[in-house]
């Protein structure tokens, strides 16, 4: 899969973590290095008796901080769990990493409690948008984003609840994948929604994210063949995915569908209300919110002045929630996401812009209610994918130099190898 060594690979990896100038310091929060090593080594040494664990043997991965490790504290991004007790096993993703030959590298830095699509972090800093280092790079995988775009691994493991390995991704001009929920197991990941979590990873081509999304899903590795593009039939939901684009993302957008149709796929505008009933039921609080408060009640009521003030007022809104409405809201989010899988079964995905603006700049989400409009914004696209159970995979546009922009795929759930196809046909029709 590699022409160098593993071992020169996780070389020139931990030298641009550990580069002074660079954002090695706030994008990994524990570097792993001698294991990284020996693991490394052991790779180079199956390497040369022709021995294989598969695709990702020897790929230098690094871990959304909130995966367990054994014997290892899990923060999550925050200070609040410094006395919890050290994680008793690895998360089940991460001892599938381990046995496919994977060498992690690093523990990656994120925003607390993965609530939030900016990707700042007040407790062990912000890393840089490698494309602008005066801007986010996008969350809540914000250090995966930044450590996949800087060098510092080949694939980052993070989570995505509402957009947060997508969003990153757009924003730091590399790919990032959602999965389909049940596919690849949360355990052993902090939560933040027990409906809406997924585990998924984001790297600098699709064919790496389907090989690293195939280990953690228990999957057999599979060969990547591109779908042929004169055979696909992409549909655009028009209103409000499409509003309020800003100049760039708008642009690309439409430079990105042109190009489609020249190489023969079928775009069709693809009314689609349902995605409006997404906000109907979350118009007084969303899942997250309910969700999150269950599981931080506890610690809130010991070290709430220690939570990032901006991820604690969203997990404080579900609070006063009563377990009826809850339940409605569960039994109705079924109900949509069963009639949303029949209304895409004409097409072979949806295509639309990742997010409607380019990463802000620090400046631009100084006050909390400049960050709380600008993290709407982030999230606006992406969130439908995890409210209706679909996969979705975010593609970086061609850039000239302009700030990074997102093209995101989303099909039905289950169809995660055809999405990784029709990614990988698209991908490929961008390098040309």
């Amino acid at each position: 899969m590699q022409s160098l060594s593993a071992r020169d690979r996780l070389e020139a990896a931990l030298a641009r973590i550990a580069d002074a100038s660079g954002e090695g310091a706030r994008t990994c929060l524990t570097v792993y290095a001698e294991a990284a090593r020996a693991a490394a080594d052991a790779a180079d040494a199956r390497a040369r008796v022709g021995v294989s664990l598969g695709p990702l043997d020897g790929a230098i991965v690094s871990l959304k901080d909130l995966f367990d490790v054994a014997g290892e504290r899990t923060r999550a991004g925050s200070t609040a769990l410094r006395d919890a007790a050290p994680a008793t096993a690895d998360a089940p993703v991460v001892r599938r990493l381990r046995a496919a030959g994977a060498v992690i590298v690093a523990r990656t830095n994120m925003v607390e409690f993965a609530f939030s699509g900016v990707g700042q972090n007040p407790h062990y800093g912000t890393p840089g948008n490698p494309a602008d280092r005066t801007r986010v790079p996008g969350g809540s995988s914000s250090g995966a984003a930044v450590a996949v775009a800087d060098g510092m691994c080949e694939v980052a493991i993070g989570t995505d609840t509402g957009g947060s390995t997508r969003i990153p991704a757009a924003l730091c001009g590399v790919v990032g994948f959602k999965p389909t929920q049940a596919r690849v197991p949360t355990d052993g990941a902090f939560p933040l929604s027990y409906t809406l979590d997924s585990v998924g990873p984001i790297a600098r081509t699709v064919a790496a994210c389907a090989a690293a999304d195939a280990v953690m899903a228990g999957d057999d590795a599979w060969t990547l063949e591109p779908a042929p593009l004169g055979n696909l039939r992409l549909g655009i939901p028009p209103g409000p995915p499409l509003s309020d684009l800003d100049e760039t993302v708008s642009a690309r957008f439409a430079a990105a569908t042109a190009a489609l149709e020249r190489a023969g796929v079928r775009l069709s505008d693809e009314r689609i209300p349902l995605l409006e009933d997404m906000g109907r039921v979350q118009a007084r609080v969303s899942l997250s919110s309910i969700e999150s408060y269950a599981i931080h009640r506890q610690l809130l009521a010991l070290r709430a002045d220690e939570y990032d003030p901006r991820v604690r007022a969203r997990i404080e809104m579900g609070r006063d929630v009563p377990a009826a409405d809850y339940i409605d809201m569960l039994r109705e989010r079924a109900r949509l996401v069963a009639a949303m899988d029949i209304r895409l079964s004409g097409l072979d995905a949806l295509v639309l812009p990742t997010c409607p603006i380019v990463a802000p700049t620090t400046a631009e989400v100084a006050s909390t209610e400049a960050f709380f409009a600008r993290n709407a914004r982030l999230l606006r696209n992406t969130a439908a994918a995890n409210f209706y159970g679909l996969c979705s995979i975010s593609l970086p546009l061609p850039r000239d130099g302009a700030l990074p922009v997102g093209l995101m795929l989303i099909a039905r759930a289950g169809e995660d190898r055809r999405l990784f196809q029709i990614a990988a046909a698209i991908e490929r029709l961008f390098a040309l």
